[in-house]
């Protein structure tokens, strides 16, 4: 049972483990939002999630007998790195199962910190089962990623620790997978303030505690889809289902557009890099329907390779108007791809790619196709562009720019 000496026994074990991350307020979030919003950036622990906590905590709490037949988990990434990292502590040989589609970052992390890894299945689902299989074969103790009600004590000393910095705050966001971290933050933020909100928040295409909190039961989705790996979870914990029940006020999802778009606002405005998962509560900010409230979104994780990196800048660039691709049937002459250049330059289009295909038509009034892709400042600039070139007698419009969607 999770208990407020329990969580006060683990704030001061994770102590050891964690790096301190104050609150930040963002002033960018509190005028977009209408609130105060502070960000809890668990994304700078030395891990990179917050998920040392309740792996170091879990197995702090085991015998030595069992830290010596070795760990077992399976993880999208930042568990299994926390609990590389706490075994490590420990002595104790761990081997992590990993779904196939984990961040490469995450996967040499988790080896760096000297734990066996095993790439299993699409999505966590499929790498727990393998977890448990191998568990049983060779005698592992087997720490849960969320289904734990010690492990997700350890998490919920983030509780703690916002309420000793922002006693007075309202509303904290929670991102929610499997619901570890949100049983934990939530429990304890209601033991410190009964009159706190604690609100979780999942992926659109992996709402599976959403779900289950309609039906009264524990709910599989039949598949996850989402860009937010670390919460692609098709079944919540049964364990800490109940403590989700008793102390979530509500839950509110987000689709990966918005998450791409945070990401953007994040790395701009606060110069944070936070993975997708991580983003979730900030993605949530504008559907609070409240206003001048103290509001803490939890930034859980900061762990991506550089590939996905780029996807979601230039993906958010995309759908912020700031890069667009358009095209232009233009007459077969010369001097008419200098003519349609000028006008680019004239609205302060900024251009990166051009292509030109004399192929398109045998009709020499537009016999030409140029695609340009280009930077603008975001949609009415873009729209100002497109209207100049139309303005100008050109059969101009916004196409997807294929060169850059990955």
């Amino acid at each position: 049972m999770m208990t407020l000496e329990k969580f006060e026994e683990a704030a001061e074990l994770v102590k050891k483990v964690t790096l301190r991350t104050k609150l930040v307020y963002s002033e960018y979030f509190s005028e977009q939002s209408g609130n105060a919003v502070y960000l809890k950036p668990e994304n700078m622990q030395y891990t990179g999630a917050y998920k040392v906590r309740g792996a170091y905590y879990k197995i702090s709490t085991l015998s030595q007998e069992e830290r010596d037949k070795g760990l077992i988990t399976a993880s999208a990434g930042n568990h299994a790195q926390g609990v590389a990292y706490a075994a490590k502590l420990y002595n104790a040989k761990a081997t992590v199962v990993m779904p196939t589609t984990t961040p490469l970052i995450k996967v040499n992390r988790t080896k760096g910190y000297g734990a066996d890894v095993i790439l299993y299945g699409d999505v966590y689902d499929d790498a727990y089962q393998y977890a448990m299989q191998l568990g049983e074969e060779k005698g592992y103790t087997f720490i849960h990623p969320f289904n734990d009600e010690v492990l997700a004590t350890g998490q919920g000393t983030i509780a703690m620790e916002i309420f000793k910095e922002l006693p007075t705050v309202d509303i904290i966001l929670v991102p929610i997978g499997g619901g570890g971290l949100a049983a934990g933050v939530s429990t304890l933020a209601k033991l410190l303030n009964p009159n706190v909100k604690v609100i979780g928040v999942e992926p659109m295409g992996a709402n599976c505690m959403q779900e289950s909190l309609k039906s009264g039961h524990i709910v599989t989705l039949p598949g996850v889809n989402t860009i937010a790996d670390g919460t692609a979870v098709k079944t919540p914990g049964s364990a800490i289902f109940p403590y989700i029940q008793k102390n979530i006020d509500d839950i509110i999802t987000v689709d990966d557009h918005e998450l791409i778009v945070s990401f953007l606002d994040m790395i701009e405005n606060h110069k944070m890099l936070v993975e997708n998962s991580g983003l979730l509560t900030v993605g949530a900010l504008k559907q609070l329907n409240c206003k001048n409230k103290k509001v803490v979104s939890i930034l859980s994780g900061g762990n991506m390779d550089v590939i996905t990196v780029s996807s979601v800048v230039q993906n958010g660039l995309i759908l912020r108007g700031r890069i667009f691709t358009v095209s232009v049937l233009l007459p077969d002459r010369p001097g008419e791809l200098v003519n349609v250049t000028k006008v680019v330059a004239e609205n302060k289009g900024n251009v990166i790619r051009l292509d030109h295909n004399q192929f398109v038509s045998i009709n020499r009034n537009s016999a030409v196709e140029l695609t340009i892709t280009m930077e603008a400042f975001g949609h009415e600039h873009k729209d100002t562009i497109v209207k100049a070139l139309i303005d100008k007698g050109y059969n101009a419009k916004v196409v997807p720019p294929k060169n850059l969607y990955l």
